[in-house]
């Protein structure tokens, strides 16, 4: 068999599982075995599937991984009885998924609620993470859009049905329609299969209670920005940040902040929404190629 043929399977992406805690996590795998690693972690409402773009830009160099967070995609959905819904359990969950699938030592990408999931990770194994890439991933309470953000901290100030109510519409269809959409100049290069799969895994029986648990939870994450902010300040991880600068859902100043506590961060506000992949996948794809190569430590193996 041919050099050029062992390439082209290394770089082709594999749709695999392993079970943490008794539960499937499916996850999305491309690149060499031996290549240094990035832990892409995803945000709300989607999946690894919001990778399907990014993953062959940067398999030829890199060890890519993309799980499903336990609740989401085509991992394991247990009932909210039956599984504490938290950014603390979704983290520990995904320190394990990394054990499993043998990843020492990775980059980090995040976006979303993957933010809180990969800086809880960082804060638990620092040694495991050598760089940082945040995609509209919030760390700094200046980066909460107000608007949007408003019945989400009314829901956690006091969960009940009424503060419910405008928080399921976030997860329906027209809610997520709009955070793909708005702010995108040119809605016509969006894959509108992105939103309406998303949606369709969001409709499934039981998602109501898991992404209420979770929602309800995001206070515990806002409570930890400082100690995020410390660990910059204290590890001076490498960090790049590609942000979608239309995005009202976790707004520039949150990008912007980083710099606060990482002076050597590399921030670029792209002129996209929040999923700023589904127009901007091969521009963030080259941010990540050059920030990555310039580390000292860029050969570094998994």
């Amino acid at each position: 068999m041919s050099s050029a043929h062992h390439q082209d399977r290394a770089h082709r992406t594999h749709y695999r599982s392993t079970t943490v805690r008794g539960h499937e996590i499916a996850y999305r795998e491309a690149g060499p075995a031996d290549a240094p690693a990035l832990l892409l972690l995803h945000g709300f409402p989607t999946s690894s599937h919001m990778f399907r773009d990014l993953i062959p830009l940067l398999s030829h160099r890199y060890r890519v991984i993309a799980p499903d967070h336990i609740g989401f995609g085509r991992s394991a959905a247990p009932d909210a009885d039956e599984f504490p819904y938290t950014f603390a359990e979704l983290a520990d969950a995904t320190a394990e998924f990394t054990e499993r699938v043998a990843l020492d030592r990775f980059a980090l990408y995040v976006q979303d609620y993957g933010a809180p999931i990969g800086l809880r990770l960082a804060l638990a194994h620092p040694e495991r993470v050598t760089a940082v890439i945040t995609q509209n991933g919030n760390a700094y309470e200046e980066g909460l859009g107000a608007e949007a953000w408003a019945p989400v901290l009314a829901y956690i100030a006091d969960p009940s049905e009424k503060t419910a109510a405008p928080v399921r519409k976030i997860r329906s269809l027209a809610g997520i329609t709009w955070q793909y959409t708005h702010g995108v100049p040119d809605p016509s290069l969006l894959d509108p299969d992105a939103w309406h799969h998303d949606a369709a895994l969001m409709a499934r029986e039981g998602q109501d209670a898991i992404q209420l648990a979770l929602i309800g939870d995001y206070g515990s994450n806002i409570a930890l920005y400082p100690a995020f902010q410390e660990y910059f300040r204290t590890s001076q991880v490498p960090l790049l940040a590609a942000w979608g600068a239309h995005d009202e859902i976790f707004v520039p100043h949150g990008a912007l902040a980083f710099l606060r506590d990482l002076p050597e961060a590399e921030v670029h506000l792209l002129p996209t929404g929040h999923f700023a992949l589904e127009t901007h996948a091969a521009r963030i794809a080259g941010l990540i190629d050059g920030f990555l190569a310039r580390l000292p430590d860029a050969r570094v193996r998994s």
